[in-house]
């Protein structure tokens, strides 16, 4: 049975580690600083998905009124294929549902040809969009 729950600072070595084996770790963001950084806005939406007394899952959930944001969502490798990350998008879209918010975009590195393929088993398309991105604070 996996229980769904917010993410506290002591879960961060077991969530980052997730991370890693998922892939969407990157050099030049540090995770700690990542997660320290969720927690400080809307934290009861970064989830983690809890069974048999460990960590299976993890996702980053935001909002900006008109669209959802779905960040690293992360499923131990062991537990892929289970329906736990279908569950982790059910309960991220649970949440984003609640203040009307009509349109859900996970954000996905363009290399990650699995977690593409994960998305649009669930029903999801690339926009045709331009992801553009500029650092402003440097870890």
């Amino acid at each position: 049975m996996v229980q769904f729950r917010p993410f506290q600072p002591a879960d961060a070595d077991a969530g980052i580690a997730l991370w890693r084996m998922g892939g969407s770790v990157r050099p030049w963001n540090d995770p700690h600083k990542d997660s320290a950084r969720k927690l400080r806005v809307n934290p009861e939406w970064f989830l983690i998905a809890e069974g048999e007394e460990r960590i299976g899952g993890s996702v980053m959930v935001g909002n900006k009124g008109h669209r959802g944001w779905i960040n690293d969502l992360a499923v131990e490798p062991a537990l892929q294929r289970s329906g736990l990350g279908r569950a982790l998008m059910h309960e991220a879209e649970r949440i984003l549902r609640a203040p009307g918010c009509p349109k859900n975009s996970p954000q996905v590195r363009r290399s990650h040809v699995a977690a593409t393929a994960f998305y649009a088993r669930l029903g999801f398309a690339e926009d045709d969009v331009i992801s553009l991105g500029k650092r402003v604070e440097h870890d």
